[in-house]
Order: C-alpha cells, then sequence, then structure tokens
C-alpha cells in the first residue's frame, strides 16, 4: 500500500520516510512546493496517484507567530486538514492526522482524556482543534492523533535549541512550572506506520481521536536538566551550563502556553496494544544520533583538510 504523507519535510514528515520501508510501507511524499495542503488543486493532484491512506503532518506550528498571522494558520490548519478530509472520503481512503495538546486550556490538574472539554488559548491551538473539527464533519475513518512536545532529529526542536543555547551559555534559565510529555517524532511515526501497516494488511481499526506522548510527565526544566545530562555524556557539549528554574511570567511569549498539557493515553494503549516509550530513553537514541552526525561531520572537516 501507498501512503501520502503530508509535511514530509517536518520533524514527523522526515521520520514517516525513513521509517516507511521497514514496515512494508511505500511512501509518496511531495514537497512542500508540490502539495500545500491549503490548496485543494494540489490535493486533487497528489491524489491521482492513487494512496492507499493519507498520513498528515503538514502544520502551521509557530505558536507564537500564528498569533499575528491567524489568517495562514487556519489555512493550513483548518482548511488544510479540510481538503485533505475531503480528499480521502472522496477516494474511500482513511486519514491519520496529528494533532495537539494545545487544543486544551492548561487548566486542568488530572491528565486529558479525548473527551475532556478543549478550550485552546491561543490561535494555534484553535486553528488545530478547528482543523479536528472539520476532519470530523466529513470523513468517518479517521485517526487524529493528539500529541505534546515533539522533539527530534530533524527541524527545529526544544532539544536542539537547548544543546546549541548550552554551548553558548554558561547559565541558562528554563521554565518549570509548564508540565508537559516529551515526546519523540520518530516514536510518533513509528505507532503511525505501525497501524498503517495493520491497515494495509486488512486489519479493521477502531476510527476516532486518540492521544499518544512520552512518558512520564515532567517540567521544560526537567527536560532541559536531562537533556545537558545525556547531551555532556555524549561529548555534545564541552561542559553543563548552570540551569535555573524559571516561571512563565519571567519568559513572556505572544502567545499563551498550557500549563498543564498532561494527556491521558489509555485509550490509545488499550485500543491498539502500542505502549508509551519513555522520554528519556527516546530522548537517548536522539542525543546518540546527533552524535554520530556530528562526529561525520568532523570527520569529513578533517578529509577536507587533509
Amino acid at each position: 500500500m501507498r501512503i501520502l504523507v503530508c509535511g514530509a519535510g517536518g520533524q514527523v514528515g522526515r521520520e514517516l520516510v525513513e521509517r516507511a520501508a521497514g514496515f512494508g510501507l511505500e511512501v509518496l511524499a511531495p514537497a512542500r512546493a508540490q502539495l500545500d495542503i491549503a490548496k485543494p488543486e494540489q490535493v486533487t493532484a497528489a491524489m491521482r496517484q492513487r494512496p492507499g491512506l493519507i498520513i498528515n503532518a503538514a502544520a502551521y506550528t509557530h505558536v507564537d507567530n500564528a498569533e499575528s498571522h491567524s489568517e495562514q494558520a487556519y489555512a493550513v490548519n483548518r482548511d488544510g486538514a479540510r481538503n485533505l478530509a475531503e480528499a480521502a472520503d472522496h477516494a474511500g481512503i482513511p486519514l491519520f492526522h496529528i494533532s495537539t495538546d494545545y487544543v486544551f486550556s492548561g487548566e486542568a490538574n488530572h491528565p486529558y482524556t479525548e473527551s475532556d472539554e478543549t478550550g485552546p488559548t491561543g490561535v494555534y491551538g484553535a486553528s488545530k482543534l478547528a482543523g479536528e473539527e472539520a476532519i470530523l464533519a466529513c470523513l468517518p475513518a479517521h485517526l487524529i492523533l493528539r500529541t505534546s512536545w515533539v522533539y527530534g532529529v530533524h527541524g527545529h526542536n526544544f532539544v536542539k535549541t537547548m544543546l546549541r543555547l548550552a554551548r553558548q551559555r554558561d547559565a541558562l534559565g528554563v521554565v518549570s512550572d509548564q508540565i508537559g510529555c516529551p515526546t519523540q517524532a520518530g516514536t510518533i511515526a513509528a505507532v503511525l506506520l505501525e497501524l498503517a501497516r495493520r491497515h494495509a494488511a486488512g486489519a479493521e481499526l477502531t476510527w476516532g481521536v486518540y492521544h499518544y506522548s512520552g512518558a512520564p510527565a515532567c517540567s521544560w526544566y526537567d527536560f532541559a536538566v536531562e537533556i545537558f545530562r545525556q547531551g555532556e555524556g555524549a561529548g555534545l557539549l564541552g561542559r553543563q551550563p548552570t540551569v535555573s528554574p524559571i516561571a512563565t511570567a519571567q519568559y513572556p511569549t505572544p502567545a499563551r502556553r498550557p500549563a498543564w498539557s498532561v494527556l491521558d493515553c489509555s485509550r490509545f494503549e488499550s485500543t491498539f496494544g502500542l505502549k508509551l516509550h519513555a522520554w528519556q530513553d527516546d530522548l537517548a537514541d536522539v542525543i546518540a544520533t546527533l552524535q554520530q552526525q556530528e562526529q561525520r561531520s568532523v570527520a569529513r572537516e578533517r578529509s577536507f583538510r587533509a
């Protein structure tokens, strides 16, 4: 079965493309110049390749910029999702769609379940929720996967930012009063590909909205401390910087971040029999890959100089 991957250049999209063959799946991965999901005519053109399933990893994800560029955010996150859902419905195929913890207000005191009331506090979360609603309105065969705090080897993310800053500064302040669950992009890709593999093999999937993230919950400060510990052990840092916990109020941003982004993933686990990954272990895999990349880069530079 061929899978159409939208957003193939992003964190999760690149992992989907790189890992698909390991699940016995063929990938159609047009670049954004060929497939802007906000443009119905480009979606229609992509569907001429007759995929058996769509995985949407495309999104407008710049949370702060969304506040001043709401039209762009809604064009991709709502209208793009609708375009894909309508195309999937017309073709009689399913759509897997990645969503976010930002659909919630972040004011809960318990892990969010799929049935909890939504209440996004910014444009990014509101546009992603609108995308979910657009899919629900027109496509029964959907799997919407809400996740949180995505990081990985590719693209821009918290792990790579922290490693870069650690090389530039002796001391850092990191927010400690926002709690969530770091989730590795490669792990998200792997669970989606496994479900795609099952669908291709004829298994009947239970469609709906699901939560999937790493575990356990932690703060950004806790996450940063572990990044620096593992990064130093892998030789990615000269030395660990001094890290201080700070409050959200000390780091103002245009968009409000949820204080509580912990997702209850028990429905996903019980439905599909796929367990959550410990984010510390997944982080170790990312650190190891970044270490290998740096070693290859150093070797190439030495070879060039020689």
